[in-house]
């Protein structure tokens, strides 16, 4: 506890002393850490009363050859600042069992997979949280723990009186719970199949006595119907008279002229908590799936992969809260975040619409990225190869650009989204690779003159030209072609040394507002990548 503490004060120095705008892009957390599956939630901070913050419960992906890990944290916001995040250390392991005795002869906790959280509150106004961890031990799946505050510690609460080892309660894979207006409280979970309850609100992790569990609440993926297709990551929220069922939908072979995929988070909506629903669509895709001019589609990022998350309204703004896979595997997921349309008709035979959301660079900076910041080259949201990547679970083979990832690298006592743990690049930018960032605002550059694009790269192997194209990758799809840059191979790989380059951008000074940024690489040689992607800005001379 005493090292939690030390962790959460140094990172809460730490942000106070950068910049405001430093975690507002996606990924919005540091690059080095890996929270998917996040659930939102505005909470009291216990130690500012009178204000709220936004707290992200999630896994934790840190075990590197497998999903999640064997801790959970929790990272939060103030509402007034969404950039300003912090982690505030381990909420929960699961470790002991009822009598205080090690689960695991190694000492080693249960893997976590993703949570939820559920606020109760007292008629004397005191709250009660209730952590729901999804322990991947078939004795304690339906763990539940609670605590005094939104950042723990959380404690079990529901340990079997005949065996100090088990749990007791109706939870599964991906439990997700809601505590309605009226005092009542419900339960989701379910892989393949959707299940859900009343639950007990004095224990907030039995069947509520006189109920039963519903089976199917509502259609697998694998049942013959081919609209709601539930595959995982239950989620529930309530929004005024309404309530909407977030899940992970699996796509079917074909729909929208691509091949199926669970990388999809879509939602449904009712009157009542247990259903009948009706469905609403698609929130996001995880894919970055474009439309292009001739009505087909196109995937602009990772081809496949998983996705959890929720949508959360902070002020007066919704937020769909989601992660992308990182890396070449399905084991380094990263936090993001998008801006949501949501339209709601109250009363019987309303409505919930949610338009569904862009895959993008910005996260919380919806005017766009500053470009005179420095940006990690891998907060790209639009990446492709000479060829399309695909799938060998659970690793993805691209011919051309991907995310780079680094790990471990960050200390816990210093700022922890300084440059030096803050990284993540693009990699195997081979011919015929594009890399992509939507959006960039502009309009600090318009009129400027001496403009220059500042590029940190690692040369390849081979000689390349890098094209920097704005809205487009190229002219014939409307792009304007605003630089450029001979790369020269280098052949001390893999010991090669970075260097920044200058590529003038001369006629960016006629743009103004948002637009996309896009880097184009080509080579005489086939396959072979011509450098890696660092970081990069925009200077006026």
């Amino acid at each position: 506890m005493m090292k939690t503490t030390i962790r959460k004060i140094a990172v809460v120095v730490a942000a106070a002393l950068i910049s405001l705008a430093v975690g507002a892009q996606n990924p919005y957390m540091p690059l080095w850490e890996f929270i998917p599956d996040g659930e939102p939630y505005v909470f009291d901070d216990p130690d500012n009363p009178g204000h709220q913050r936004v707290y992200v419960y999630g896994s934790h992906d840190i075990l590197e050859k497998f999903y999640c890990g064997r801790d959970q944290v929790v990272w939060s916001a103030p509402v007034e600042n969404l950039a300003q995040w912090r982690c505030d250390g381990v909420i929960f392991e699961s470790k002991y069992d009822a009598d205080g005795n090690l689960l695991n002869p190694e000492g080693i906790g249960d893997v976590l997979y993703a949570p939820d959280v559920c606020e109760v509150k007292a008629a004397d106004g005191s709250k009660k949280y209730y952590l729901y961890p999804n322990v991947q031990d078939r004795e304690r799946n339906n763990l539940v723990a609670v605590a005094d505050r939104p950042d723990g510690p959380f404690v079990p609460c529901n340990f079997s009186k005949d065996d100090p080892r088990k749990t007791e309660g109706p939870f599964g894979f991906d439990p997700a719970v809601l505590m309605d207006d009226d005092g009542r409280a419900y339960g989701y979970w379910g892989f393949g199949r959707s299940r859900a309850c009343e639950l007990d609100p004095a224990t907030m992790a039995t069947v509520k006595p006189g109920t039963e569990i519903i089976e199917d609440m509502i259609p697998g993926f694998q049942s013959g119907d081919n609209t709601f297709r539930f595959y995982e990551a239950s989620s529930i929220r309530k929004i005024k008279d309404k309530y909407v069922f977030v899940f992970s939908r699996s796509t079917a072979e074909g729909e929208e002229g691509l091949p199926s995929s669970n990388y999809t988070l879509a939602y449904c909506y009712s009157e009542h908590p247990l259903g009948p629903w009706t469905y609403g669509g698609t929130i996001i895709d995880g894919r970055g799936k474009e439309l292009r001019p001739d009505g087909s589609y196109a995937i602009t990022g990772v081809v496949n992969g998983n996705t959890h998350g929720s949508i959360c309204r902070i002020g007066d703004r919704w937020w769909v809260f989601y992660h992308r896979q990182a890396g070449t595997c399905e084991y380094s997921r990263q936090a993001m975040v998008a801006p949501l349309r949501v339209d709601v008709k109250e009363g019987p035979g309303g409505y919930v619409h949610i338009k569904e959301a862009e895959f993008t660079s910005e996260g919380f900076a919806i005017e766009g990225l500053d470009p005179y910041r420095r940006y990690p080259a891998g907060i790209a949201c639009y990446f492709t190869g000479p060829e399309p990547a695909h799938q060998e679970y659970p690793n993805v083979v691209y011919p051309g650009s991907h995310i780079g990832i680094f790990r471990g690298q960050y200390d816990g006592v210093g700022d922890p989204y300084a440059p030096q743990y803050n990284r993540c690049t693009m990699e195997h930018n081979t011919s015929g690779s594009v890399v992509g960032y939507k959006y960039f605002n502009f309009s600090g550059t318009y009129g400027k003159k001496g403009l220059q694009l500042s590029l940190n790269l690692t040369p390849g192997a081979v000689d390349g030209r890098i094209d920097v194209y704005l809205d487009r990758p190229s002219e014939d799809e409307g792009g304007v072609k605003i630089g450029s840059l001979a790369v020269k191979g280098d052949s001390r790989q893999p010991a090669a040394t970075p260097v920044e380059k200058l590529i003038s951008v001369s006629n960016l000074t006629h743009f103004n507002g948002k637009h996309a940024l896009f880097f184009v690489f080509t080579s005489p040689t086939q396959g072979e990548s011509i450098c890696t992607l660092n970081d990069f800005c925009f200077v006026s001379r």
